[in-house]
């Protein structure tokens, strides 16, 4: 019963992190939308494929526009 409530609970504040995520990623909102869209989708790896493949793809693209960052200055 126990394993169920976790599930149930990583998979309603996953949802609601991407949620207020969206909202906060709306230009002219303050706040770190893309950081809290991606704990939502950190939550959500554990039960979804797509969400893990969606935070790797985040967390490569991230890397990459530090890499290139780093190259210029």
């Amino acid at each position: 019963m126990m394993h169920y409530t976790i599930r149930m609970g990583r998979l309603v504040v996953g949802l609601a992190l991407l949620a207020v995520g969206a909202v906060l990623a709306i230009p002219g909102v303050p706040g770190p939308g893309l950081l809290v869209i991606f704990t939502g989708l950190t939550l959500l790896s554990h039960e979804f494929h797509w969400a893990r493949r969606l935070r790797d793809y985040m967390r490569t693209t991230f890397d990459r526009v530090v890499r290139r960052h780093d190259e210029r200055g």
